[in-house]
């Protein structure tokens, strides 16, 4: 490992706020322990009053994957039973870093591997990292940082999928092409997502089609040559993106299955402040908890609340969505979807999630009905408290959940087309 690792700029600078967040990682997630971890752990607390509380507390998986050796057993309010009154880690204070979980010990870092590089992005399950990627302008930059601030290394992740395969041999190709994509920001946000959809419904074509790509590596890069100038060329951007304008898409069926997930995950949400943001999106758009309204009606307050939210604040929201859509490709390999438009279809999926739940924040309605009396700096101070409990919230209860993850893949279908139209209806929401 002689290249330096790259760090996404706001998290070489991040720093964990503890007892002064407003919200803490060890309530409502799931924890897995190694093989390799719970050995340590044992170990670590051997011989003091912990030992007897992991014993208890950390639950054997015998017959599960060695990364999934046991689970911490969390209590019935969803918080670690390590968890101290100071919102302290009690294993960490007392044992130290070496005896935590993998995924303690890396949250709200995510460490991974392109090719031989080693890279370090951020989760917007946390506040302070949400803060810090959707409000500095140069949040997302890549830079290079030193390998003691790489949290184990030695777990970091490669892009999943088969050695050969031309998706994992020109990973960092494909990236960088999306990130271009993404950052074409003389178009709509939706525009941009079906640039990424037409883009990736093309390469599937070759290397997800019935017949396996029979290329070599070399093959699959003279394939890529091909088909990405296309999509850099503005007069093509320019000519797809009226095409994307002109089509009509019903809204309403889309906010009634986003407001179905919301429900959904507030039923079994822990934590507390998941189920008063859900029931307070909803209210502000059905009028009611159980959004038992009109879902055509509440898609129409949605649409009006983003032509104002675009008129007034368009460059700041352009920036949350934009670094929220970078911040994706940079954390998440699309190699673990089952194709390349499965993925984006995924993102445009959660960029609908985003802007139901933004739209819909109370704050957002209350910043909306008295703007004309707040100066511009309140009027962005109130917006970003909101943007950043929006994304965080739907990035920790919602997005990563099994029940929502394997409904949108169900949603993307087997590819092709179909898949295709499907990411347009979530794209122009």
């Amino acid at each position: 490992m002689d290249a330096l690792p790259r760090f996404v700029r706001s998290v070489l600078e991040f720093q964990c706020l503890a007892d002064r967040c407003e919200d803490t990682c060890c309530v409502g997630l799931r924890i897995p322990v190694s093989e390799e971890r719970l050995a340590k752990l044992r170990e670590g607390v051997a011989g003091t009053p912990d030992a007897e509380r992991v014993a208890m507390l950390v639950v054997p998986q015998p017959d599960g994957p060695p990364a999934e050796r046991a689970f911490i057993q969390m209590g019935s309010d969803g918080s670690c039973p390590f968890l101290d009154t100071q919102k302290f880690c009690s294993l960490h204070r007392r044992h130290g870093e070496r005896v935590l979980p993998d995924g303690c010990a890396t949250f709200p870092r995510i460490v991974s591997k392109v090719g031989e590089q080693v890279e370090v992005a951020g989760s917007l399950a946390c506040p302070e990292m949400a803060r810090r990627l959707l409000l500095k302008a140069d949040a997302l930059e890549q830079v290079p940082g030193p390998w003691e601030q790489v949290p184990r290394p030695e777990v970091a992740r490669p892009f999943p999928g088969e050695p050969g395969d031309a998706y994992v041999l020109h990973a960092e190709r494909i990236r960088a092409a999306a990130l271009v994509l993404l950052h074409q920001q003389g178009f709509p946000l939706a525009s941009r997502l079906g640039f990424l959809g037409q883009w990736a419904f093309q390469l599937d074509s070759i290397f997800r089609g019935e017949a396996p790509f029979a290329g070599d590596a070399e093959q699959a890069g003279q394939v890529l040559d091909a088909l990405l100038p296309p999509f850099e060329a503005p007069d093509k951007l320019e000519a797809m993106h009226r095409d994307f304008a002109t089509l009509e898409v019903p809204g309403g069926p889309c906010a009634g299955l986003l407001a179905s997930m919301l429900k959904a995950r507030r039923a079994v949400a822990r934590g507390e402040r998941f189920k008063p943001f859900a029931d307070g999106v909803l209210v502000s758009l059905w009028g009611s908890e159980e959004a038992e309204g009109s879902p055509e009606e509440a898609w129409r307050e949605v649409a009006a609340r983003w032509d104002w939210l675009d008129a007034v604040h368009g460059a700041r929201i352009q920036q949350y969505f934009l670094h929220y859509t970078v911040n994706q490709w940079l954390r998440a390999p699309f190699t673990e979807a089952p194709s390349l438009l499965a993925y984006v279809f995924r993102l445009a999926v959660r960029v609908a999630m985003l802007r139901l739940a933004l739209a819909g924040h109370p704050a957002v309605a209350a910043l909306r009905a008295s703007a004309s009396g707040l100066a511009s700096e309140e009027q962005q101070a109130l917006l970003d408290r909101a943007a950043v409990e929006c994304f965080y919230l739907v990035a920790r209860h919602v997005e990563q959940a099994p029940d929502i993850l394997s409904l949108v893949w169900n949603m993307a279908g087997a590819g092709g087309a179909e898949t295709l139209g499907k990411l347009i209806l979530f794209s122009k929401f």
